[in-house]
């Protein structure tokens, strides 16, 4: 039986890995990747994140050799998050990721770019983003965004190459961008998490981080639905961006990714800026308990969920997966 020209119309750009490797339209490369590290003041041996295989709460001296480990795997991009061992509920001490900064930037120098988690949960008493209160039952905006533009300008003096505030504080972007040029951080870059949304997908990071709410200190906050945007609100996420395109972030993110492809198809569409995507802590540990129980190839299913990411618009990939990006971005050439 003959086969005509419209029963072969579209599979025609199919029908080998040739063809389809020329006609792609969205292509995901190693450069696009940031690997996140966790590095914990006070712990003698790095302890691995539940979860999270091959990710772990670093000390000092085991992230520098993860660090070296993740240049030899071509990943030169980073975003560090500290976790102090010292709490408090303001006048947060920020020295420990400062010199964490410093210690990478002398062992590393350019070969690294140091972005840096700027947000205050892992810092309190009581895990939520901000100086709380009185009462406890509210994050105060003015208080919080001072402590996070002291932050900002003291994690660029050590050496952070961009700042990337997370915390979902009205105004924080342009308390930073105004720290930095006074202190004569121009060049700092600016990454806003400027659409990150009130998730259930965060439960590995916050016990990384030492990050998730504790009830604790006569606080009344149980979670961070006042803070963080609800997921039911996506004109929320546009206002929020657009607010921090205009104070002056150079790059803007949407986080958690899967969920929000939509979020981010139309920011990115909509918001002539750099978009990120953070692949959070619970994806990643989705798609890896699957795998690990044969659902799924894991390898391939990160690197499906990191075409959807570009397909709706990022240009940034920040995952746990980043170590892994070159080589299972080669093996897609087998699985397509």
């Amino acid at each position: 039986m003959s086969v005509n020209k419209q029963q072969l119309g579209l599979r025609r750009l199919r029908l080998n890995p040739a063809i389809r490797e020329l006609t792609r339209e969205i292509r995901v490369t190693p450069e696009q990747f940031i690997q996140p590290h966790f590095v914990v003041d006070g712990i003698h041996e790095r302890e691995p994140v539940a979860g999270m295989p091959g990710v772990y709460r670093e000390t000092p001296h085991s992230l520098l050799k993860q660090i070296a480990s993740d240049l030899d795997a071509g990943v030169s991009k980073i975003i560090l998050f500290g976790v102090p061992n010292k709490k408090a509920t303001h006048n947060f001490d920020f020295s420990f990721t400062a010199a964490q900064i410093a210690a990478i930037k002398e062992c590393f120098g350019e070969q690294v770019w140091v972005a840096v988690d700027v947000c205050v949960c892992s810092a309190t008493t009581h895990g939520q983003c901000g100086v709380i209160n009185d009462a406890g039952d509210h994050v105060e905006n003015p208080a919080t965004v001072e402590e996070l533009a002291r932050a900002a300008v003291e994690f660029a003096s050590a050496g952070a190459d961009c700042v990337a505030p997370s915390d979902m504080m009205d105004g924080r972007v342009a308390a930073i961008r105004e720290g930095l040029d006074r202190n004569g951080y121009e060049q700092t870059v600016l990454m806003s998490y400027s659409a990150k949304f009130h998730s259930g997908f965060y439960g590995p990071f916050r016990g990384a981080a030492d990050s998730a709410p504790k009830d604790k200190d006569n606080i009344k906050l149980h979670d961070r639905a006042s803070y963080q945007i609800d997921p039911a609100r996506p004109l929320d996420a546009l206002a929020s961006s657009m607010r921090d395109a205009e104070e002056g972030a150079d790059i803007l993110m949407v986080k958690p990714g899967m969920p929000y492809l939509d979020v981010l198809a139309e920011l990115s569409a909509t918001i002539p800026l750099p978009w990120a995507v953070y692949e959070v802590s619970g994806e990643y540990a989705s798609i890896e308990a699957l795998a690990e129980v044969g659902l799924v190839d894991g390898p391939r299913a990160h690197v499906e969920a990191w075409v959807g990411f570009a397909r709706a618009g990022a240009t940034i990939i920040i995952s746990y997966g980043a170590r892994s990006a070159q080589q299972w971005l080669n093996d897609y050439k087998k699985w397509s």
